[in-house]
């Protein structure tokens, strides 16, 4: 077998994706890896674990206003917002490390930059070197959704990026979406000082959630002293000198014109589906995101997969190559697992914090 040939290609190093490739090298297959950029995705690098080192250091500060609570004294408490940005950057960057060196551990290949599918197993890395293999995966993961009127300019108008490493501290913060992004970002700002106003489309906050853990969640939240606007959505965004003007639209109609410093858009993520060659297959597209069956195969033959759920579907994948694998029903219809969401640690942490300060 040449350099260039494998039995699987995994594009995205996700946590979808190198776990994945990272089983299937345990169960002897020869794996690539081609990732655009760094090793562990959104999640581990722009997501899920930086957002948490924020909260895990917003918490902190939290508890230290609360000392005395624990019969403790604590004087001149401040924080240094670069030095908290620099230690969650810290703790992503050593997670991808990590991540980097468990794929070298179990010997596959790792390729820097942009796959695409250039026909029948072949992809493509940055238009140049032409990969081939027996089994496709992908799991290019998601990126922010922009609304037209909401676009961000990385200064007055943030995404999730932004908010990552704010170069200020917000003294108004708007932040548009109470999912599980939004939530986090409102929550780390609001600790440090900041006065938060959160909007949402939805009759109440992260409504994916149960109605319980919403009803609890915003108890909490405005008892810390967040404004929670539900049943609106922000329709215009006037950007001035040093300021931004929201138009809130309610449910009736009524518009309500805010100020702030900054803005969040956390309104939900989109499928980074495009530009991969899916046109070349017989791979079918659902408002963007890939169609697969029970076992996460797609319509191209030959073994096109997907892993959507990050680590266990990327595990799931590696055994159903190797045969082992199959549903607990005799069907192939799609399947669906409930897991608990991200958001469950936001959530913990909330109301830990409300309940310390009662």
């Amino acid at each position: 077998m040449s350099d260039k040939n494998f039995d699987v290609i995994v594009i995205g190093g996700g946590p979808g994706g190198y776990v994945a490739a990272i089983r299937a090298a345990q169960l002897k297959m020869k794996v690539a890896v081609v990732e655009a950029n760094h090793l562990g995705g959104i999640c581990l690098n722009w997501g899920c674990i930086p957002t948490k080192a924020l909260l895990r250091c917003s918490e902190v500060y939290h508890l230290a206003h609360n000392a005395e609570s624990f019969g403790l004294k604590v004087k001149g408490l401040e924080f240094d917002l670069q030095k908290i940005v620099e230690r969650s950057r810290g703790v992503a960057k050593q997670l991808s490390g990590g991540i980097g060196h468990l794929l070298k551990k179990n010997k596959v290949t790792v390729f820097d930059g942009f796959g695409k599918l250039e026909g029948k197993g072949v992809v493509s890395v940055n238009g140049k070197d032409k990969l081939t293999g027996k089994h496709i995966i992908i799991a290019t993961g998601a990126r922010a959704r922009i609304l037209p009127g909401l676009e961000p300019d990385g200064k007055f108008v943030w995404t999730y990026k932004e908010a990552l490493v704010p170069d200020t501290m917000p003294k108004k913060l708007l932040v548009i979406g109470s999912g599980a992004i939004g939530i986090e970002f409102a929550s780390f700002f609001k600790t440090l000082g900041a006065e938060v106003t959160v909007v949402e489309m939805m009759d109440r906050i992260v409504p994916v959630e149960d109605a319980e853990i919403s009803a609890m969640l915003e108890k909490a939240l405005t008892k810390q002293g967040m404004k929670i606007i539900k049943n609106a959505k922000v329709s215009k965004l006037d950007k001035g000198k040093d300021e931004v003007t929201a138009h809130i639209e309610g449910k009736d109609g009524k518009v309500e014109k805010l100020k702030f410093d900054r803005v969040i858009s956390a309104v939900g993520i989109v499928a980074n589906t495009e530009d991969l060659g899916l046109e070349k297959t017989k791979v079918k597209l659902d408002r963007g995101h890939i169609v697969t069956d029970g076992y996460l195969k797609t319509d191209e033959p030959g073994g096109m997969r997907l892993a959507m759920s990050r680590v266990l579907h990327g595990w799931r994948i590696k055994r159903r190559m190797r045969g082992s694998f199959a549903p607990r029903r005799s069907s192939a219809k799609k399947t669906y697992t409930r897991w608990i969401s991200l958001t469950f640690r936001a959530v913990l942490i909330v109301i830990r914090r409300w309940l310390v300060s009662v």
